[in-house]
């Protein structure tokens, strides 16, 4: 008798790597974003911004950040905890938040980084770890749906 499919839906004990990847992108992205509101972690955080090219507030003195910027970490990590409850979800977090980061990356290769345009803000160094970050998430993205490839049974 052949072994039974392996079940990659529904939240489980069973940790897969993919799961556990999504999970730990999403935990990361929840203290970057709280990160950004703290003065010291963000140099010249009293000169934050909303939004746009005239917050100089820089997350770890290396990273363009504003209000906006730092929302939208966290609600990429909350949206990352609640999908990486099934390993098809977790998947689609990943990658297609992999992709999203890619097109963040090639906004702002494109943009002029001083001008209104730049509304989330971003600077070189964004872009580098944008496309750090797509090709990380996609990546991660690609593990396996239970550890070691092996399948797991039914009611297990």
């Amino acid at each position: 008798m052949a072994p039974a499919p392996e079940v990659p839906d529904g939240p489980s004990p069973v940790s897969s790597p993919v799961r556990t990847a999504a999970y730990l992108v999403a935990v990361v992205f929840l203290l970057v974003g709280v990160a950004g509101f703290i003065p010291g972690i963000t140099t010249d955080y009293d000169m934050m911004e909303f939004a746009g090219p005239d917050s100089e507030a820089m997350l770890f003195g290396v990273f363009a950040v504003s209000v906006l910027h730092n929302i939208v970490h966290l609600l990429f990590g909350i949206v990352g905890l609640l999908l990486a409850r099934t390993v098809r979800l977790a998947r689609t977090y990943l990658i297609a938040g992999g992709l999203v980061y890619l097109a963040l990356f090639i906004f702002g290769i494109v943009i002029d980084q001083d001008e209104d345009v730049n509304f989330v803000p971003v600077n070189d160094a964004d872009n580098w770890l944008h496309l750090g970050l797509a090709a990380g998430m996609v990546l991660l993205g690609l593990l396996p749906g239970s550890q070691s490839g092996r399948q797991v049974p039914r009611g297990s």
